[in-house]
């Protein structure tokens, strides 16, 4: 069964009285512990779509389903609740939050979102934390660490409420090259432990050799479907 599916699926914003097609008419299809990529130009849709995925827009016009559930009957709240118990998600500037060390900021989405006592969100935390290699570094706060150090706390944190959907915007792009290599390495390794579907958007080509589907888009519309490296 797949685990999300587009059916015609388009995106239009309006700005002024003016329409801007963002997305036009796209169908495809990933199966669960995917590691899949939406790659294009700037403005080509991919960001749209990886928003639409992730319940943080709501889609003009088609189907939708992450999870079985139809994305676009969900409202903001149900939108908000279903994100939190599904979906994590990695972005390309960390967005850690600065005050915070990173067990904290690992821990962050199991307070908001999720209702795990304290002890087991500790076991969960730590475990994350080791996982992504971070165990001595848990008491540091994203100030104290590498470009590096913050992405896998970005991971941990994407991973740490048992995602089964990870959404990762440019995650590489801040990160050098041997940096960005490892943090891939790294993902692929947790998609194949945990059975986690990755789904980026991103210019990167380290990413799209590794990618083992990549959907290219161009002005909004789906050019190109491809199997490719698989692991």
């Amino acid at each position: 069964m797949s685990l999300i599916r587009a059916e015609k699926l388009t995106k239009t914003y309006r700005a002024g009285d003016v329409e801007v097609p963002a997305v036009r008419g796209v169908d495809f299809v990933i199966e669960p512990a995917s590691f899949a990529a939406f790659v294009g130009p700037s403005g080509s849709g991919k960001s749209t779509l990886l928003n639409m995925v992730g319940c943080l827009d709501t889609p003009s016009g088609g189907r939708l389903t992450v999870l079985d559930t139809d994305v676009a009957s969900l409202d903001r709240r149900t939108g908000a609740e279903f994100r939190g118990r599904h979906i994590g998600f990695i972005f390309q500037d960390f967005n850690l939050i600065p005050v915070l060390t990173a067990y904290e900021n690992i821990e962050y989405p199991l307070i908001m979102v999720q209702e795990w006592p304290a002890a087991r969100r500790r076991e969960q935390v730590m475990r994350m934390l080791a996982a992504v290699g971070m165990a001595n570094q848990a008491n540091k706060r994203p100030d104290q660490l590498s470009g590096g150090q913050k992405q896998r706390v970005a991971v941990a944190r994407a991973l740490v409420a048992n995602s089964r959907l990870v959404l990762a915007d440019e995650p590489t792009a801040n990160l050098d090259h041997d940096t960005a290599y490892r943090i891939i390495a790294l993902m692929k390794t947790m998609r194949d432990e945990l059975k986690t579907t990755f789904v980026f958007s991103t210019h990167d080509p380290k990413i799209m050799r590794e990618a083992e589907v990549t959907f290219t888009l161009e002005d909004g519309r789906l050019a190109q479907n491809s199997a490719g490296k698989h692991g």
